[in-house]
């Protein structure tokens, strides 16, 4: 009995010196540590990583079960195996790691707009676009005119507007309604637009990741939108030529039905920062910069997410 306490009480002055011997620093390693594992986990279940991670545990069980049983050839070829496996992931996953990388560059120029500011004519512009795309949009909508429209944010979609006509048009409803006109040549295509400004028109998006799983109502241009929304962090609009909806895809999700006040918000809420009371009418003081913007009065709710329309879309 005694010697039962006399364990569970070093147990837990074992457990108690473990936990004051932890520092912020370490707390922060660990935490670190866990996002590093998490975004692997996640990395590994959403590409084709989760196949090829049992076939390295295979590769490995063979290479300690050979070297335990003395099975020379084995161990050899299953040893050198392993000590190219690095390069052979880069080659095999060089898509995934891509956008990886291309994300996490988006995400670190996100933070430092949030830092530095965001530049005032850019703001200005976007300010002034973004009622013209949601009422061109709108009137796209009430004519079921096809329309796909690239937003760019931090990736830069310089390969995207490659394949395209460069344009560096001021945006207007007539000059949307122009290019999405079926009977013109920019109509089959992708607008792309930059800083506020319509940059090119006519350019062709990548495919989806997984195709396969997409709903197969869905037309070229939604799977564009959400093939373009899954390589890069841009927002991308689609009107639909068989039934005329408004549908947006963020991130690799397509939400849909929205009306011309609703994606009116969603896209000041996306473009124009919110933060540091820039749209407030305030001015405020960031290292090195000075910054000023006024904002306008948001539009109504978001739209809700809706199942897909049994009809195939364009």
């Amino acid at each position: 009995m005694f010697g039962d306490n006399g364990i569970l009480d070093r147990f837990f002055t074992a457990l108690s010196n473990v936990f004051h011997s932890i520092g912020p620093i370490d707390v922060l390693d660990i935490a670190l540590l866990t996002c590093l594992i998490y975004a692997i986990l996640k990395f590994v279940r959403e590409t084709r990583a989760g196949q090829l991670l049992k076939g390295i545990l295979i590769l490995v069980g063979v290479y300690l079960l050979s070297g335990l049983v003395k099975m020379r050839v084995i161990h050899l070829i299953s040893g050198k195996a392993l000590s190219v496996g690095l390069i052979a992931i880069i080659v095999l996953f060089q898509p995934e790691l891509r956008r990886v990388l291309e994300k996490f560059g988006s995400t670190t120029s996100r933070l430092s707009r949030l830092t530095f500011g965001e530049d005032e004519d850019v703001i200005a512009q976007w300010t002034r676009a973004i009622p013209i795309i949601s009422e061109s949009v709108s009137q796209l909508s009430r004519t079921a005119t096809g329309a796909l429209i690239v937003i760019e944010r931090a990736s830069r979609l310089g390969e995207q507007i490659s394949n395209g006509t460069v344009m560096k048009a001021e945006p207007s409803v007539e000059l949307f309604g122009n290019i999405f006109y079926n009977k013109t040549p920019l109509h089959d295509g992708a607008v792309i637009m930059r800083d506020g400004i319509i940059w090119a028109a006519a350019c062709f998006l990548p495919k989806p990741q997984k195709e396969e799983l997409i709903d197969k109502h869905l037309g070229s241009r939604h799977r564009a939108a959400i093939g373009m929304s899954e390589n890069s962090d841009a927002l991308v609009i689609v009107v639909s030529e068989e039934t005329g909806q408004i549908s947006v895809a963020k991130d690799g999700i397509l939400t849909r039905n929205y009306s011309k006040a609703t994606l009116e918000k969603l896209l000041r809420d996306v473009l124009i920062p919110q933060d540091k009371d820039t749209l407030r009418g305030k001015t405020i003081k960031l290292p090195f910069r000075k910054k000023t913007a006024s904002a306008e009065p948001e539009s109504q709710d978001a739209a809700k997410k809706q199942p897909a329309a049994a009809k195939k879309e364009g």
